[in-house]
C-alpha cells in the first residue's frame, strides 16, 4: 500500500496548532521565572534592588508586547496566495498610474490559456505549478502543507502554523528580533539566579525551568542571524537551499543590501520596527505585494 504524503501534510497542519500552544507555554514559563518568582518580589526590597527590578520589568514587558504582537501578526496574516486566475499583465494593459510600471521587469506575452506549457516561459521568471495547474508569479512556490502556491515563499513554519511569505515575512523577522532581545535580557537578568543555585541558596526556581527558558529562546539567535544574512542578499530560504553552487554567489534579485532590506521592511524607516507598512510603500513597491520583483541590471549567472 502506497504511503499518502498528503495525510502527513494534514497532520503537520494539526501539529502547528499544538506548537502555538507550546510556544505560549514557553512564554508563560519565562514570565514565571523572570517576573513572578524573581524580579516581582524585588520591587518591595527597596534601594538598588528595587531600581533594578523596575528597569527589568519595564524592558521585559515592552519586549513581551512586541513579541506577542509580531507573533500574532505572523500567525494570523495570510502569507500571500496566488489568485485563481492570475496572469502577468501585458504592457498595453498597464496604465501610467499602475504601481508596477517602470520596474524593468519582463512581462510574459500569453493568451487566455492558463494551462500553458511551462516551457513557454523559459526566458521569463513566470513559473507554472503542476499541482495547482496554473501560472505562478516569480519566487512563488507550492507549499504541500498549505496545499497552495505562496508568494515569495520562504518556508512553512511549524511554530506559527503558517507559511512565511511575501505578506508576513517582515512580521516573522521582527518576531525573531524581539524574541532574541528578550532572550538576551532574560539570560543576563537570571545569571544571578544561576549563581545563587550553585551556591546552594534557596531560590524559588528549579534548574530545569531556567534551562528550558535559556535553551528555548537563545536558540532563536542563530535563526535570526541566518535570516538577516539572507535578507541582505535577497534570498529566501528555499532559493538559498536550491541555488546552484556552480553559478557563483551572484543572485539576480540582489539589488544591494539597502534595497534588499527595503523590499522586506519598506522605505519608511520609522516603521521598520513594527509589523506594518505605510500606504505609500504598499502602493509604490510591487515587491511588498509579492507579484513582481526587479532584477539586477545585466545579471549573468555565470559570474
Amino acid at each position: 500500500m502506497a504511503w499518502n504524503v498528503f495525510k502527513f501534510c494534514t497532520a503537520l497542519r494539526a501539529f502547528g496548532s499544538i506548537m502555538i500552544v507550546f510556544f505560549l507555554g514557553l512564554v508563560g514559563v519565562t514570565y514565571y521565572a523572570a517576573v513572578v518568582a524573581y524580579y516581582g518580589p524585588h520591587l518591595f526590597r527597596g534601594g538598588f534592588d528595587t531600581l533594578i527590578a523596575v528597569a527589568f520589568l519595564f524592558l521585559f514587558h515592552l519586549l513581551l508586547v512586541m513579541v506577542l504582537w509580531t507573533y500574532a501578526t505572523v500567525v494570523l496574516t495570510d502569507p500571500g496566495g496566488v489568485p485563481l486566475n492570475w496572469r502577468p499583465l501585458r504592457e498595453e494593459e498597464k496604465g501610467d498610474a499602475d504601481p508596477l510600471v517602470g520596474l524593468g521587469y519582463g512581462i510574459a506575452k500569453i493568451g487566455t490559456n492558463q494551462s500553458a506549457v511551462p516551457g513557454d516561459f523559459k526566458n521569463l521568471d513566470i513559473g507554472f505549478c503542476l499541482k495547482c495547474n496554473r501560472l505562478k508569479p516569480p519566487r512563488a512556490h507550492h507549499c504541500s502543507i498549505c496545499n497552495r502556491c505562496i508568494l515569495k515563499m520562504d518556508h512553512h513554519c511549524g511554530w506559527v502554523a503558517n507559511c512565511v511569505g511575501a505578506l508576513n515575512y517582515k512580521s516573522f523577522l521582527l518576531f525573531l528580533f524581539y524574541t532574541s532581545l528578550a532572550a538576551i535580557l532574560v539570560c543576563l537578568a537570571l545569571l544571578r539566579v544561576f549563581m545563587e543555585i550553585f551556591n546552594d541558596d534557596e531560590v524559588d526556581l528549579t534548574p530545569g525551568k531556567l534551562a528550558a527558558t535559556f535553551i528555548a529562546f537563545v536558540s532563536v539567535l542563530g535563526f535570526l542571524i541566518m535570516h538577516i544574512t539572507l535578507v541582505g542578499a535577497n534570498w529566501t530560504t528555499i532559493e538559498f537551499q536550491a541555488k546552484d553552487k556552480k553559478t557563483g554567489l551572484t543572485w539576480r534579485y540582489d539589488l544591494g543590501w539597502r534595497k534588499n532590506y527595503e523590499q522586506v521592511f519598506g522605505t519608511e524607516k520609522k516603521l521598520w520596527l513594527i509589523p506594518v507598512y505605510s500606504k505609500d510603500d504598499i502602493r509604490r513597491m510591487p515587491a511588498l505585494q509579492g507579484f513582481e520583483y526587479p532584477t539586477r541590471p545585466n545579471w549573468d549567472p555565470q559570474h
